[in-house]
């Protein structure tokens, strides 16, 4: 056995945090997420901190809020920093799937990238002069398969596209769907290895971002599973920030990841949306398993620490809004869980509040490494192992303006136990909401006088948490990733 751990890394994309069955999801069929959940330690209040793929992702991989990094884009270019780290320290680092570096095919301080990005990226337009095929879209060409895409499906079928609200079947062949194909890379993948080093393996699956578009076998287990579909009513949609306005807008009239938006969608048709999105997360569960099982056949993981999460929420018709882009629980909360067989890893469910970046010192702590004075990422080892209740006593996220949230020019959340804060800079609106008697977030008291001196409490601790936070960025400045990159082994 390696005396460093294996870590393995599995990042789903916009997964909301209510989607796992023994984690209070009985709609939802998860049999593998389940047992890391009742085996290991479930994080029931992990926040990304920020609402978009790039943020979130540059954010886990260089342990510093977005603002610190200055990525809050998709179209940012970053690298990691402590996959680099891991290198130098003897292990093997692997990418399989979806990291969402810029650019795409950056190496980022991994030996070896096996990369596939969106699943709906359409490779005959400029797309801002980051197109190129990944191995996915290879396989595809090989099968002589089109890939199906908003152009294509539009094409084929525009009424029944509009319609659809990005739900579609995949009806290609099924192990060719992005998730099947990046989970049988991954397995394909550790059978041919012979294992000399320990070992650092990121798989990221795409879904179950949009479209959501599970094979048909999996959204008959859907048929008539009866999924929650809170509506909103016209009043919640007239009192919501300007700048949400703007973002329903802006998804209802353009043509984002194959979702063509409604202003008032039916609850049936939400429903059926919900459906395939949940079928979606039930095939990725699946190619976890079989991940897992290889793993454990090979004998990675005698001593291994597995983590998943995912880098952000959806809406899915909540609050009238699609995908992300704002800082509704729906958005911003993500599943995390820790798994071990051989680490002090406590069988818990644990309500402490941590961040998605969190878990970059918590790996460089289990490969025995130090954890740079810059990191504003806390280790999470201290509940982990049950030696502590909680490391933070708030969370953040953060937004900027883009191609799609063209209302706010940035917008930044402060969470604590009770109550959470929406800043919006340079606008007299914000948003406030008391969690413990309106966990649905449907009463703003931003403007209610009786919680003015909450409001401007958590404002002034906001500002100190933005002054602290740049001085901790001026350190990791000088800690920017070296120009140098692993050998390809």
């Amino acid at each position: 056995m390696n005396q460093k751990p294996n870590i393995i890394l599995i990042i789903t994309d916009q997964q909301r945090a209510d989607t796992i069955n023994a984690l209070g999801a009985p709609w939802m069929k998860t049999p593998v997420l389940d047992r890391l959940a009742r085996e290991g330690a479930a994080f029931t209040n992990c926040y990304t901190t920020s609402p978009v793929c790039v943020g979130a992702r540059a954010s886990l991989f260089t342990g510093m809020y977005p603002h610190a990094e200055g990525v809050f884009t998709n179209f940012h270019p970053w690298q990691p920093n402590w996959v680099q780290w891991l290198a130098d320290a003897g292990y093997h680092c692997v990418n399989i799937g979806k990291m969402h570096i810029n650019p795409y095919d950056a190496k980022g301080g991994f030996h070896q990238r096996f990369f596939i990005e969106n699943k709906d990226r359409p490779l005959f337009l400029d797309e801002h002069e980051r197109a190129l095929y990944d191995e996915w879209d290879k396989a595809l060409h090989a099968r002589k398969i089109r890939k199906p895409s908003r152009y294509t499906r539009f094409a084929e079928d525009p009424d029944g596209y509009r319609e659809a609200l990005g739900a579609f079947v995949w009806n290609e062949d099924e192990d060719m769907h992005s998730d099947m194909f990046i989970g049988d890379q991954a397995t394909w993948w550790l059978d041919e290895r012979k294992a000399t080093s320990p070992l650092f393996l990121q798989i990221g699956f795409p879904g179950p971002h949009p479209p959501y578009d599970p094979s048909p076998r999996y959204l008959e287990m859907y048929r008539e599973a009866d999924i929650p579909v809170p509506m909103p009513t016209a009043q919640e949609l007239a009192a919501q920030p300007p700048s949400q306005g703007v973002l329903r807008k802006n998804m209802i009239e353009h043509n984002y990841d194959s979702v063509a938006w409604q202003d008032s969608p039916s609850q049936e048709a939400v429903l059926r949306m919900r459906r395939h999105y949940a079928a979606n997360v039930t095939m990725i569960d699946d190619k976890v398993g079989q991940i897992l099982e290889t793993l454990d056949r090979k004998g990675y993981l005698e001593n291994a620490i597995v983590i998943f999460t995912s880098d952000h929420g959806d809406a899915l018709g909540d609050h009238g809004h699609i995908q992300k882009w704002t800082m509704y629980e729906e958005s911003v909360k993500v599943p995390l869980l820790v798994w071990s067989k051989s680490h002090p890893v406590k069988t818990q469910q644990t309500g402490a509040l941590v961040q998605l970046m969190d878990i970059a010192p918590t790996i460089l702590e289990a490969a025995g490494l130090e954890v740079p004075e810059f990191f504003e990422a806390r280790s999470l080892w201290p509940v982990i192992s049950g030696n502590a209740g909680q490391i933070r006593s708030e969370v953040y996220s953060e937004l900027a303006r883009d191609h799609i949230q063209t209302g706010a020019e940035y917008v930044v959340m402060r969470r604590d136990e009770r109550w959470k804060l929406v800043y919006y800079a340079g606008e007299s609106y914000g948003e406030l909401y008391d969690l413990e008697v309106d966990p649905r977030e449907l009463r703003n008291l931003w403007t209610d006088p009786a919680c003015a001196e909450q409001r401007n409490t958590m404002v002034r601790d906001l500002i100190e948490w933005s002054l602290r936070s740049a001085i901790s960025s001026r350190q990791g400045m000088a800690h920017k990733p070296r120009p140098q990159q692993p050998m390809q082994i």
